[in-house]
């Protein structure tokens, strides 16, 4: 589903995404409309304008995460570093995107939000690591300690969640199942007292257990 308070932007997103294999647009719309169709059309992703007048991302955002089932949902943005992004961040987006980001880049993001995965536009996340690397505590509004205490195994799998690996890839990497590096991925959640893989991607960083100034976190390009 794509929201956008701009028809033409909405649906020039519309036929740029239904090019791709895999990928069906259900519905698009403006904010306003966005918690009645997602109700009535379950998507399993969301884009989302975060500047819309009628009715702003975050607020949006917050009435998707409120649904029983809720989608993945990235926020998209014109600014590289903009100043909704740790509140978006905290509000459980699984990601931010530039509208100028390349088609080829929007279909692997979209596919990888499909896949449970986390993205973040390239510029977006040097702005990422470098805000929140010296303040973890930013991006969440639960208290939990900075440096909690790791498994080799959960370093191992937080190390490769911050390289924008898959479940399935880190799986593949590690020689384990899929449904046991869910779990790991779940317990580092809970142990950072964040709401998704681009946040726990911060610590990560901040621990130094991947090199500095990545190009991506779980997202449409790598290293």
């Amino acid at each position: 589903m794509v929201v956008d308070d701009e028809i033409l932007v909405r649906e020039g997103l519309r036929r740029i995404l239904e090019t791709f294999d895999g990928l069906d647009v259900v519905t698009v719309c403006s904010g306003t409309a966005a918690a009645e169709q997602a109700v009535r059309h379950r998507p399993d992703v969301v884009l989302l304008d975060l500047r819309m007048p009628d009715r702003d991302g975050l607020t949006v955002l917050a009435d998707l995460r409120s649904l029983p089932v809720p989608p993945a949902v990235a926020l998209l943005t014109t600014f590289d570093a903009d100043e909704h992004l740790d509140a978006a961040l905290r509000g459980g987006a699984m990601g931010f995107l530039l509208k100028d980001t390349p088609p080829a880049q929007l279909e692997y993001a979209v596919k990888e939000l499909a896949r449970g995965g986390s993205v973040l536009a390239p510029r977006l996340a040097r702005t990422v690591v470098r805000r929140y690397a010296q303040d973890p505590g930013a991006l969440t509004d639960r208290q939990a300690p900075a440096s909690p205490d790791l498994t080799d195994r959960e370093r191992d799998v937080l190390a490769l969640v911050a390289e924008g690996l898959s479940n399935t890839e880190i799986g593949q990497r590690l020689f384990i199942g899929t449904t046991t590096v869910k779990d790991h991925v779940s317990a580092l959640l809970v142990k950072f007292g964040v709401a998704n893989r681009v946040q726990a991607a911060v610590h990560a960083h901040r621990l130094g257990l991947v090199p500095a100034d990545p190009v991506v976190v779980g997202g449409a390009a790598r290293r």
